[in-house]
């Protein structure tokens, strides 16, 4: 018996091309429906963003997944998911369900990046670290005393997993540094700083962008060497 015969067929690889046939059209329609979304915010829209909005993470957790992404990353999406899906509703309750819904996304991927064994840069840690203190000791007094502890936790969560997403090159890192700038946004609005014109829309885009880069950083690297 040929040592190409006795070899056991793996069902998996045999699967995965028929899969991948689906990544070109769930790619095409997270960006439609980004486009939609912020099409939308620009143009005081609400209904375009009630509706884009929710469809963007399960898309691009689609693409992920028929992509042969690791189960973190999708498992990330999702939770991005759960977070757009809380935050569409205008409360204090929402709003802390949708963190902590992120907050798991976060914990997804600091899981997936602390697969690679390179080391993060420590420069890179230091200056993610004074940032984070000194926007914390701006804007505290600023913010609802309910919401302190909180949003100074998450910070501390989403600052670890923007530093961490450097190890994966520089689609991952690109990918963490404007998921930070965009809940940055967020807590500036929270706390009631004067903000851009179309405050939402900037939101939205450092979001859309930053989820993107981090799962095509995820996915190229995978796809490079097993990493992670």
């Amino acid at each position: 018996m040929s040592a190409t015969a006795s070899r056991p067929t793996d069902p998996g690889r045999a699967t995965a091309p028929r899969a991948e046939r689906f990544a070109r059209p769930l790619l095409v329609a997270f960006l439609v429906a980004a486009a939609v979304d912020l099409a939308g915010l620009l143009a005081g829209l609400d209904a375009a963003h009630l509706v884009a909005k929710p469809l963007l993470m399960p898309l691009l957790a689609g693409y992920a997944f028929v992509r042969g992404g690791p189960r973190l990353l999708v498992a990330a999406l999702l939770f991005g998911w759960g977070g757009d899906v809380f935050l569409l509703a205008d409360n204090d309750l929402a709003f802390l369900l949708g963190m902590g819904s992120f907050a798991v996304g976060h914990v997804c991927y600091l899981t997936l990046f602390g697969r690679d064994r390179a080391p993060a840069a420590l420069a890179t840690g230091v200056a993610y670290a004074l940032v984070l203190a000194v926007f914390l000791v701006l804007i505290w007094s600023d913010l609802p005393a309910e919401l302190r502890v909180p949003v100074a936790g998450y910070s501390l969560l989403l600052t670890a997993m923007a530093w961490r997403a450097g190890v994966l090159g520089r689609y991952a890192a690109a990918g963490g540094a404007l998921f930070l700038l965009s809940d940055a946004l967020i807590a500036t609005g929270i706390a009631e700083w004067p903000r851009l014109p179309a405050p939402d829309f900037w939101v939205m885009l450092t979001y859309i962008a930053a989820q993107l880069l981090l799962a095509l950083g995820v996915l190229r690297a995978a796809r490079a060497g097993g990493r992670p």
